[in-house]
């Protein structure tokens, strides 16, 4: 298991959380970076699942999809325990079960199939016709012209050194006090959208395995968001109890992670304190690399 030095920049902290600790044939241990946050990330349990996972297939074996489930908040205190089951080894597709456990109890399941590479039909969405990532404010830009009229909650979040880089295609619903002007249901089909460009913050070894995970990593950033976004509010309001219930992921292509790539989201629906959104993450000349669905917690506390 790797060690940080006192210069580790982000991208080498979240390798370091994904190279997981053997414990015993099926058994690995993970460990939380020490930010400050109150439960884990549920893109790093997702990614240390997998990272898990991939090491009891053969290195030939890609993983094509997932399907979680989030239990427990995970403690970023005590390392996380992941158990893997050898489901299946067919001559194609091999199927594993991890389970996340801490303080003896569940708190997080993944289901996952590999698949050697072949050969088939192709077809595939368009991606949607937004501007590119360098006509966008880039973090700097972010932090001198914005960060200083955001609530306190957003500035920290956007001025913590992260991993990933996120650039929106609008900042209108993170950084305006205002509420969007239609409240409620959308009326006519309409779907709540927004297109977030993101990109690893430092090198990403050019190996498929690890650059799954990451992508993994990546994929739980900013969907609740998209749910919430239609009723005025976001992640960031303290009135509301958010938190990702399922997640699953489709993997239809590799893609090295050294360039930006677009997570294009909708979400269909939400209803009984749960939203769900869809994403879609395209390389930048609009090749589809992924497919993403998750159901998110959206509750309005008690007494509030």
């Amino acid at each position: 298991m790797s060690r940080l030095t006192e210069t580790a920049t982000p991208m080498d902290a979240l390798l370091a959380t994904l190279d997981l600790e053997k414990l015993e044939e099926n058994l690995f241990r993970g460990r939380s970076p020490q930010v400050g946050w109150q439960r884990v990330f549920g893109g790093q349990v997702i990614g240390q699942a997998l990272v898990a996972a991939q090491r009891t297939v053969d290195r030939g074996r890609y993983v094509h999809s997932l399907h979680a489930y989030f239990m427990r908040p995970g403690d970023p205190a005590v390392p996380i325990i992941y158990e893997v089951d050898r489901i299946r080894d067919g001559s194609s597709f091999a199927t594993r079960r991890v389970v996340a456990i801490q303080h003896g109890r569940a708190i997080f399941s993944m289901s996952a199939s590999f698949q050697y590479d072949e050969d088939g039909f192709e077809h595939q969405f368009k991606m949607p016709d937004v501007p590119m990532p360098e006509d966008l404010p880039g973090e700097k830009e972010l932090k001198e012209k914005y960060l200083v009229h955001a609530p306190e909650a957003i500035r920290r979040y956007w001025e913590r050194p992260r991993p990933i880089e996120i650039r929106p295609v609008s900042l209108e619903r993170y950084f305006s006090r205002q509420r969007p002007p239609r409240e409620g249901p959308l009326q006519d089909g309409a779907l709540p959208t927004q297109s977030v460009w993101v990109k690893a913050v430092g090198a990403v070894p050019d190996e498929r395995h690890l650059q799954a995970a990451v992508l993994a990593y990546l994929s739980d950033m900013t969907l609740l968001d998209t749910s919430l976004y239609a009723h005025g509010t976001s992640v960031f309001d303290r009135t509301l109890q958010v938190a990702s219930l399922d997640h699953a992921m489709w993997f239809h292509r590799p893609s090295r992670m050294d360039d930006w790539l677009l997570y294009a989201q909708d979400s269909p629906s939400a209803h009984g304190a749960r939203g769900m959104t869809r994403g879609s993450l395209f390389d930048r000349s609009g090749v589809l690399i992924a497919s993403v669905a998750q159901e998110g917690l959206i509750r309005k506390k008690a007494n509030e």
